[in-house]
């Protein structure tokens, strides 16, 4: 068994939750064990069959020292986002979400996050926005054993540290342009 009676994993496209049972049922004439696990951000409980829980995505909470490592892929600063439509971003960024892993919804969260300041985002990657910032808040948020709202100020900061220098890089590329016009 991976996990055991109150233990907290994330399932993926639902966050964190704990593990509130371990329980044996009979399904179509097979006995099989499943872990009740309960989403903390919704209350959700979904029952998760033990041989397939890693299979399936779900995994531990990150660590301590992987929070840092997460905060680095928002601070990104060099991204290229692609050209392509809503749409198709859309299915991109929510096959990132699936997956589970907090690097890959971090990447989704930093993307929309420099989308969000070049042009208006589509009503479906504004959810996907506030989805990915909630899935990353509250993962953070358990793995340092802090409030959300202290979580969620240091994405903040990030985010206005990374808008500044992206600015100041702009910045300093436009004068080199127009001398090169002259």
């Amino acid at each position: 068994m991976l996990f055991n009676v109150d233990d907290q994993a994330v399932y993926p496209a639902h966050g964190v939750g704990t593990i509130r049972g371990i329980e044996t049922r009979e399904i179509a004439g097979k006995r099989q064990t499943f872990y009740i696990l309960k989403v903390l951000d919704t209350g959700m409980t979904i029952m998760v069959p033990t041989g397939n829980a890693r299979s399936i995505g779900m995994r531990e909470v990150i660590s301590r020292e992987e929070v840092e490592t997460v905060y680095d892929v928002l601070r990104q600063t060099d991204v290229r986002i692609e050209n392509q439509t809503w749409n198709r971003r859309y299915r991109e960024y929510m096959g990132k979400i699936k997956t589970g892993s907090l690097l890959e919804i971090a990447k989704v969260l930093r993307d929309l996050s420099i989308l969000k300041k070049e042009k208006p985002l589509s009503f479906g990657e504004r959810k996907m926005l506030e989805t990915a910032m909630n899935l990353l808040v509250k993962e953070i948020s358990v793995a340092l054993g802090t409030t959300e709202e202290s979580v969620q100020n240091k994405v903040q900061s990030i985010f206005r540290e990374m808008q500044s220098c992206r600015q100041s890089r702009a910045q300093s590329k436009a004068p080199a342009q127009s001398r090169a016009a002259v």
